[in-house]
């Protein structure tokens, strides 16, 4: 299906909210004074980015939404449909969105310095959930989080780094990581094949060009792909040259599929070697083996699962054609390994991945699950 471009005279009034030299801006509809941005650094001193939506209730519980790597806090306010903080704010909870230091708000996935999971779990997740305690006092604070912002979550809390939660909806994938056969095979050659050549795989053809070192990049995921823009054929019919998907095509509205390169962004192959070590162990592994300043962190999260302190919903589309179906492996893993967890698995009918978040119909078929969760525990 190849979708059509919108006609922006048909398109919701967006407004942009300004945070400084380092952050993009975030675009959204709400009204800007109700859009606070929160200065932020992570405790190794990289710049990081947080927002407060405003409900004009103080007593609201607060919910902390955390992105999947080379997306940002721009995924859960779509102008361009009813998005997750549309849908929070209605039903009475103060959203708090992090962009950790995989942010395509951010520039490290392609001109910053390098860094592994290890280091978002340690310092990114844990110190943004603290400075929200700071504000929020003792109010419950949930946590939602997408794709490798719910990975890190898992090491933050097996770490017994954020303790207290009211409850955690983690989507596509959470302690148990799956990946497909050949997109396994597919990181690890590249990772071998292109780490001389080039350090992070671009999303944006308009900014390469045709005569990029890219370019076969792109004409590879090209190959078979039924919609001609080259951002949603890298990402959709590939996942940045994995051979992976990250949605369902038809899923998207017609805005969103035209702003892929702005809500998804760089992937850098330097992380590679983290991912492939997580994935072989079936397990959310550390890096640092060797370095103290992570000890904080377990060597494996699942042996450490029985530190989870908090309900836990996982969630997935049926067709994630990029996690499979990790998340209920995870469900079956836990029920046997750790019986007194509060887990449960929910499984979202004819979605893929970042759809459960970026879908036209998300807040339809995906949102009320995340809202019979967090009400049941608010």
């Amino acid at each position: 299906m190849i979708l059509r471009k919108t006609n922006s005279r048909t398109r919701p009034t967006i407004r942009k909210v300004r945070t400084g030299p380092a952050l993009r801006p975030l675009r959204h509809r709400l009204d800007p004074a109700r859009v606070e941005e929160i200065p932020f650094s992570a405790g190794d001193g990289v710049r990081l980015g947080l927002t407060r939506v405003d409900s004009g209730d103080r007593d609201r519980p607060a919910v902390l939404l955390l992105h999947g790597h080379t997306a940002s806090a721009d995924m859960f306010l779509l102008p361009e449909t009813r998005n997750l903080v549309d849908v929070l704010l209605d039903d009475g909870y103060e959203p708090w969105l992090l962009d950790w230091r995989g942010s395509c708000r951010l520039p490290y996935n392609e001109t910053g310095g390098r860094y592994t999971y290890d280091d978002v779990a340690l310092h990114d997740i844990p110190e943004a959930v603290a400075r929200i305690r700071e504000r929020i006092g003792d109010r419950p604070l949930f946590v939602v989080a997408h794709c490798i912002g719910s990975l890190t979550l898992s090491m933050s809390m097996t770490a017994g780094l954020v303790p207290g939660l009211a409850g955690v909806v983690s989507q596509g994938v959470f302690l148990t990581p799956k990946l497909a056969g050949r997109t396994s095979l597919r990181m690890t050659v590249a990772g071998e094949l292109l780490r001389n050549r080039i350090d992070h795989i671009p999303v944006d053809f308009r900014k390469v060009g045709l005569r990029s070192k890219y370019t076969p990049l792109f004409a590879l995921a090209s190959r078979g792909a039924g919609c001609p823009d080259p951002t949603c054929q890298i990402l959709h019919n590939s996942a940045w040259g994995s051979g992976a998907s990250l949605f369902l095509h038809e899923n998207l509205s017609d805005a969103t599929h035209d702003r892929l390169a702005e809500l998804l962004g760089p992937a850098p192959l330097w992380i590679l070697p983290h991912l492939r070590r997580i994935e072989l162990a079936r397990s959310v592994v550390r890096w640092h083996d060797t370095d103290h300043r992570y000890r904080a962190l377990p060597p494996n999260a699942l042996d450490a699962a029985g530190r989870i302190d908090t309900p836990v919903l996982l969630l997935a589309g049926s067709e994630n054609g990029l996690w499979l179906d990790s998340q209920k492996l995870c469900h079956e893993v836990l029920a046997h390994r750790q019986p007194q967890l509060d887990v449960s698995y929910t499984e979202i009918p004819a979605y893929g991945h970042l759809d459960t978040f970026l879908g036209r119909g998300a807040a339809l078929d995906v949102f009320g699950h995340i809202l019979e969760f967090l009400g049941e525990r608010r």
